[in-house]
């Protein structure tokens, strides 16, 4: 008999279920199929940013309709995440994401007949109501595939991890593409990958039991309220950073969002049926999760964004080498894949959150203190932020997942995603607000002065510790969280990372 792990939080035992996989092997169908969804997902943008000249050219899109090209997936993605994770809990998970690669595949077909920006802007938002039925539901199907929590963070970092090389070799893919065929081909990828996702999901996933899903009516001006605001979210960074903050829109939108947020708040509190009951994020498994999805997600995009414009805009570095020079954080990104597990199992599942997260805000910190003094300290901050994100990402799911009632899994799922999305549009727009406040002049124009590159530095300083001190607090509020959940389990049975039973 031993004792659970006091460091972070203990997972409830699951019933074990006669025809659950007792290995990634027995389900590997099943696998196969949710991870080509997440694939899609994570592809699907960086294959086709490469190909956005050509797509100008050829559609003679404006450079707002070739921003929407992109930002339309982005928006209606992350607005919608909530509702349809709503849905999904409600209606089965197996066939909204069933329905949801269907709606791809044909959207992905209709780009062989675009003929404008607009048309293309109109299947890209298709293609984002698709992501958003399907993403959500593969971390939800893969977490009810198995009993095992041991099992559970081996498939998920899987489908991460298989997500991750769709994000890592699509800018490289793409160019290739476009040296032999049209661009269109890069959207029409799709088609074999929804194919493949139907056929695994079908044969390997079965359908929903009753028992797991909800029959409470779908809260619709709550979705209606959750989805304006999210997208209000994701709409304002990209203004601060289009326009300004002298600019009247980017307040407007930030506005307009915290209403929103408000009012959907007040409204999940007082209704019978809420879309997200409040009780449900408050619960400390489930809340600490999200706050170090939310970490991770805010740190992530805020060192992104300064990377790249201090490589190629502050030394001059070509998009080429500044690729190069980004390497170290996507071989991080692939290779750390099988030392999660083995590190869940040594330390705990909920000491292996914060440690995670605590990484992420360590190397953002480097790079903020020490990314003048030379490219070794920018790789190095890459390497922990990408070491820290892998870890957290998964462990935080899974701890999200396992706190809440199998009848909200979806939404469960679609939460994480939808943390990650805000947070990282956040993140962005801090630091480039920040950069248009201390920085004089065009900052995308060549050869700055000595002046200007002091200013750089200076934001990109400001910037990069603002962010920290964020991430930082968000990390020591899921901590704490997690020590709750842990201490309200203390005198329950429980299980540990790798399915085995404890007593407390």
């Amino acid at each position: 008999m031993r004792t659970p792990n006091k460091t972070g939080p203990v997972l409830a035992a699951a019933d074990p279920s006669p025809g659950a996989p007792r290995s990634l092997r027995e389900a590997w169908v099943a696998l196969a199929g949710l991870s080509a969804v997440f694939l899609f997902e994570m592809l699907d943008d960086s294959i086709l940013n490469v190909a956005l000249p050509t797509i100008g050219r050829e559609l003679h899109a404006s450079t707002i309709a070739l921003q929407w090209v992109t930002g339309a997936y982005g928006v209606v993605f992350g607005g919608l995440m909530l509702v349809f994770g709503a849905v999904a809990d409600r209606y089965g998970r197996r066939r909204i994401m069933l329905i949801g690669l269907t709606l791809l595949g044909i959207a992905s077909l209709a780009t062989a007949f675009v003929t404008t920006a607009e048309q293309l802007i109109a299947v890209r938002a298709v293609m984002g109501v698709a992501a958003a039925m399907t993403t959500p539901g593969s971390m939800a199907l893969a977490f009810r595939l198995f009993d095992e929590e041991g099992l559970r963070v081996r498939a998920i970092t899987l489908i991460s991890t298989v997500g991750l090389i769709g994000l890592a070799i699509g800018p490289t893919t793409g160019g290739f593409v476009l040296a032999i065929a049209p661009w269109q081909v890069l959207l029409l990828v799709n088609v074999p990958i929804a194919v493949l996702a139907i056929i695994g999901v079908r044969v390997g996933v079965a359908a929903d039991e009753a028992a797991d899903l909800h029959r409470d009516p779908v809260d619709v001006l709550g979705a209606v309220l959750g989805t304006a605001t999210i997208v209000l979210a994701l709409v304002a960074p990209t203004l601060f950073v289009n326009e300004g903050t002298r600019s009247w829109g980017p307040w407007t939108a930030t506005a307009a969002a915290v209403a929103g947020a408000i009012s959907f708040f007040l409204r999940q509190r007082s209704t019978r049926h809420p879309l997200l009951d409040p009780k449900l994020v408050a619960r400390p498994l489930v809340s600490s999760g999200l706050a170090y999805k939310a970490a991770a997600g805010l740190a992530t995009a805020g060192l992104g964004y300064m990377v790249t414009l201090q490589l190629q805009l502050d030394w001059g570095w070509t998009p080429a080498l500044a690729a190069i020079g980004m390497l170290p954080q996507v071989v991080v990104l692939l290779a750390a894949g099988p030392f999660i597990n083995p590190l869940v199992r040594r330390v705990g599942i909920g000491r292996a959150a914060w440690l995670g997260a605590a990484a992420v805000v360590f190397g953002l910190a480097i790079y903020s203190l020490l990314s003048r003094f030379g490219y070794v300290w920018v790789a190095l901050a890459l390497v922990l932020v990408a070491a820290g994100l892998r870890v957290a990402g998964v462990v935080a799911a899974v701890n999200v997942l396992g706190g809440l009632p199998k009848d909200r899994t979806s939404i469960g799922a679609a939460l994480t995603d939808t943390a990650t999305e805000v947070t990282s549009g956040v993140g962005i727009a801090v630091t480039g607000t920040i950069l248009a406040a201390l920085f004089t002049g065009n900052i995308a124009t060549a050869n700055w002065s000595r002046r200007q590159s002091a200013e750089f530095q200076e934001a990109v300083t400001t910037a990069g510790l603002v962010l920290t001190v964020v991430a930082a607090a968000l990390v020591g509020w899921a901590m704490l969280r997690a020590r709750s959940a842990a201490d309200g389990q203390a005198d329950t049975p429980v299980a540990d990372p790798i399915g085995e039973q404890t007593t407390a």
